[in-house]
């Protein structure tokens, strides 16, 4: 980008500002003259700077304003005046007129020192252009929220035009297949998806009609309706970059492709499902970095993080960590793991499948084929001189006694298993097999863990609780209690919430606990200790943050309904 004609440079600005160093601005120099990005994007990048800190920075350099595009309505008007490829070319979008001057066009900028696309745009609208900043990311969502579905209806229409001209392809045209309607379809799906937070994409075959849905925040949300006639290319296509078998429609498949989305790697599993109109696709998304979170970021309570930070300085043992599917338990599993993880341990994993790559961790992948199940490569493991395992998941008795044993002869097992309590945790160990006195040996600690919802904080709305929901709560129905309803409004796309939140159960083992496993007293008995020991149930967990107006008594109940 040139900025000679201002005489403002993005990196001498954000010097200024003391944003960055010189040291940091020259190293992403050199690295800039290299991969030929943009030095905003390598400064992100390279995590010395945020997108919200450079649009902070040049904002209050050059006196302009920043605005958060998710809170703007657009007027159709204004969308249909700039032709995508321009906006996608420049990161911008026009999103007003100046309420004082309507001959000027207001434009979000990622870059407003950018005089060139300035005069683009003034040239194609003929409106003068006023220039304000906001994030590549919303700029990017705000692009998709506009244009996203007719750039993939004239995809699917060009593709048809293609399919009834049957042209012969021949080899100079092959080479130019990235660019070709399907590969364009089913990247911007991917794109799309990213941008929502979604963490699955469902392709689902009907009788008339392809209906693809996002999963956003746990909630499915159908996104958009295809002509039956794609499904056959849009498989093909996923198919071919998940490295599956194209000729194969009868039996289920697995897969894997790595995409690149605003410059985060994102890896994504793919199943295909023979249906009775057709297969059936889910891919499910995952940043690589994601699932290495800091600590901090869990959503763990001051007391919880205490407890967690206890539980895995143990030098052996077990700790389990237990939910649902889509629970959070791998993120929690990991982020133990990344905060164990140092020169002076050796880890080992085995994972069925492995959900990220972690430097200086060895990790194994379960491929029954070739005989490596979770228990013979437990068993391989103890062989490797392991400081710490973790198992992806206590599937049957001989993987728990495996973990159990290690746990006795001084390793630290982390793993997960599927259960709805902490106190139930330990009767599924002993339905398992596993002796009642060894349980009591091993277990360090249990984890139950739930994901809730995060009320939309622009348009919740209060309400004052009713006595049963202040029973549930377990809070004095005498008192006046306010809690939040979820509303909806252009900031949480009318869904009323946004984001998620962990919510823990967490059982340190204490002397009594194991008393009480090793006498076999059952689930009831050891919850009822552990409470009085200070143990805070899923429900309490989850009522704290209905009071505290984070989530709804909606998502409390339904994370907490059989406690």
């Amino acid at each position: 980008m040139d900025f000679k004609r201002k005489k403002i440079r993005l990196g001498d600005l954000l010097v200024e500002a003391g944003s960055i160093t010189q040291d940091q601005l020259m190293s992403a120099l050199e690295k800039q003259k290299k991969t030929g990005m943009k030095l905003g994007m390598t400064l992100v990048d390279e995590g010395i700077i945020s997108e919200d800190d450079i649009a902070l920075a040049i904002s209050q350099q050059l006196g302009i304003e920043i605005v958060d595009l998710q809170n703007i309505n657009i007027d159709t008007a204004v969308t249909q005046l700039v032709p995508v490829n321009i906006l996608k070319k420049y990161t911008m979008i026009p999103f007003a007129f100046n309420e004082n001057n309507k001959n000027v066009l207001r434009v979000a900028m990622e870059n407003p020192l950018d005089t060139y696309a300035q005069e683009d745009i003034s040239i194609i609208t003929n409106y003068q252009v006023e220039p304000v900043i906001a994030t590549t990311r919303s700029i990017m969502l705000a692009i998709d929220k506009y244009h996203g579905q007719n750039e993939m209806k004239s995809a699917l229409s060009q593709y048809a035009k293609e399919k009834r001209l049957e042209v012969e392809v021949d080899e100079q045209e092959q080479a130019d297949i990235n660019s070709s309607p399907i590969v364009k379809l089913v990247k911007e799906m991917i794109d799309l998806a990213v941008r929502q937070r979604a963490s699955d994409i469902h392709i689902e075959p009907m009788e008339e009609y392809i209906r693809v849905r996002y999963r956003i925040d746990g909630v499915m949300q159908k996104k958009a309706t295809y002509n039956v006639s794609v499904l056959s290319a849009i498989i093909a296509r996923i198919k071919i970059i998940g490295g599956m078998d194209i000729s194969e429609k009868r039996k289920p498949q697995d897969g894997r492709i790595t995409q690149i989305v605003d410059h985060v790697e994102y890896d994504i599993r793919v199943s295909i499902l023979p249906t009775v109109f057709g297969e059936k696709v889910v891919m499910r998304l995952t940043a690589k970095m994601a699932l290495t979170r800091e600590k901090s970021q869990l959503g763990l309570k001051p007391y919880e993080l205490e407890q967690f930070d206890y539980i895995i300085s143990n030098p052996h043992g077990i700790l389990l960590v237990t939910g649902p599917t889509g629970s959070g338990k791998s993120t929690t599993l990991y982020t133990a793991l990344s905060e164990l993880n140092t020169d002076g341990v050796n880890i080992i994993t085995v994972e069925d499948p492995v959900e990220a790559n972690i430097d200086g961790i060895n990790q194994v992948q379960v491929n029954p084929k070739a005989e490596l199940t979770f228990a013979s490569a437990l068993r391989s493991i103890l062989r490797q001189d392991p400081d710490i395992i973790m198992i992806g998941e206590i599937r049957d008795g001989e993987t728990a006694s495996i973990a159990v044993q290690a746990s006795i002869t001084g390793h630290l097992v982390v793993s997960t298993l599927h259960t709805n309590s902490a106190a139930s945790t330990i009767t599924r160990l002993e339905d398992m097999g596993v002796e009642s006195y060894l349980i009591a040996d091993s277990v360090i600690g249990v984890i139950a863990q739930r994901l809730v919802r995060r009320l939309c904080p622009v348009c919740k709305k209060p309400r004052p609780a009713t006595e049963d929901e202040k029973k549930f709560m377990g809070v004095d129905e005498n008192k006046d209690v306010t809690i939040y309803e979820p509303c909806g409004c252009s900031k949480c796309d009318n869904v009323g919430y946004k984001g998620r939140i962990g919510v823990y159960e967490i059982m340190k083992m204490t002397p009594s606990l194991k008393k009480i496993i090793s006498s076999r007293q059952g689930a009831d008995i050891l919850k009822e200790k552990a409470i009085e020991e200070g143990m805070r149930t899923l429900r309490m967990s989850g009522s704290e943050y209905v009071l505290e107006g984070i989530t709804s008594y909606a998502e409390a109940v339904r994370i907490s309904f059989d406690s």
